[in-house]
C-alpha cells in the first residue's frame, strides 16, 4: 500500500471582522454562539481535525470588531489564498476572514501587540436611525463638542484606570493610553481611543463618562477626579455594546 505523507502544520495569523450583535462575545463558552467558536468549527470542518485559536482581545457580547486578530495552527496542503476564500464561503455572513498570512512561531495575537485601537460610534440625529442601530448608540438633545474633546484628551497618559474598569487578569489597573480624542462626521460622532491595553469595560465606560460631560452632568474636572479617585463606583455605566469597535491591533 502507498504510504500517505501526513500534511504538516503551519502556524497562521489572521485578520478577521465581525458584526457582534448576536455573538456572545469572542471567547468561547460552554453555552452560546462565540467568534471564537464558529471560527474553529469552521477551521475544523475544513482541516479535518480540532484547531483552538488565539485573539488578540476578548470582546465583550455585542462588541464588533474590524481589524481582530487571531493566530492558529493548521495542518493545509494548498495555498493561503484558497484557505481565506474556503474559510469565507462556510463562515455565516457576520464573520468574515479578511487577511491570511504565515506567523512567526513566537508571535502571539495578545503579548506582541504593543497597542489597540477602540472606536466608539455616536448617532446624533434627534431620531434614532434604523440604518445604524446596530452599530452605534443613539443619543439625542444637546452635546457639547468642544467639551468633550477636552476632556477626552486629559485622558492621554499613563494613569491606573480603576475607576473605568477592572483588569481582564491579574491585578494591575494601570494602562498608557496614547490617543484619546473625538472626531464629527455628519450625524455619526466617532471616539476613537488607542492604549497598550485596556480594562474590562474601561472604554464603553469612558465614552459615557464623556458622554456626561457633553451633556454637563459632568464637568472635566469632574471627570479628572473620578480618574484620580480609583473607585469603579463612582464610574458612569458602560455605554451600551453596540457602538463599540476593536478597530485595530499594532505590532
Amino acid at each position: 500500500m502507498p504510504v500517505v505523507k501526513e500534511v504538516e502544520a503551519v502556524y497562521l495569523r489572521a485578520n478577521i471582522a465581525y458584526d457582534g450583535t448576536d455573538f456572545r462575545g469572542f471567547q468561547i463558552q460552554a453555552r452560546g454562539r462565540t467568534v471564537q467558536g464558529v471560527l474553529e468549527q469552521a477551521l475544523a470542518r475544513l482541516s479535518g481535525v480540532p484547531v483552538r485559536i488565539v485573539g488578540a482581545g476578548r470582546t465583550d457580547s455585542g462588541v464588533h470588531a474590524n481589524g481582530q486578530v487571531v493566530a492558529f495552527s493548521l495542518p493545509w496542503r494548498h495555498d493561503l489564498a484558497t484557505l481565506r476564500r474556503a474559510l469565507n464561503a462556510i463562515l455565516p455572513d457576520d464573520l468574515a476572514v479578511l487577511q491570511l498570512e504565515l506567523a512567526e512561531g513566537r508571535f502571539h495575537p495578545r503579548f506582541s501587540a504593543h497597542s489597540r485601537e477602540y472606536r466608539y460610534f455616536l448617532w446624533r440625529g434627534e431620531v434614532r436611525s434604523p440604518l445604524h442601530e446596530r452599530f452605534s448608540y443613539h443619543v439625542s438633545g444637546a452635546l457639547d463638542f468642544a467639551l468633550m474633546q477636552r476632556a477626552a484628551r486629559i485622558l492621554v497618559g499613563r494613569y491606573d484606570f480603576s475607576s473605568f474598569g477592572k483588569p481582564p487578569a491579574g491585578n494591575n489597573p494601570v494602562r498608557e493610553v496614547l490617543q484619546s480624542d473625538w472626531w464629527q462626521d455628519g450625524r455619526m460622532w466617532l471616539y476613537r481611543v488607542e492604549a497598550n491595553a485596556f480594562l474590562w469595560r474601561m472604554v464603553r465606560r469612558l465614552v459615557m463618562a464623556l458622554v456626561w460631560v457633553g451633556q454637563k452632568r459632568w464637568t472635566v474636572e469632574q471627570l479628572a477626579a473620578v480618574l484620580a479617585a480609583k473607585d469603579l463606583a463612582m464610574a458612569p455605566p458602560p455605554a451600551p455594546a453596540k457602538g463599540l469597535f476593536l478597530w485595530q491591533v499594532n505590532y
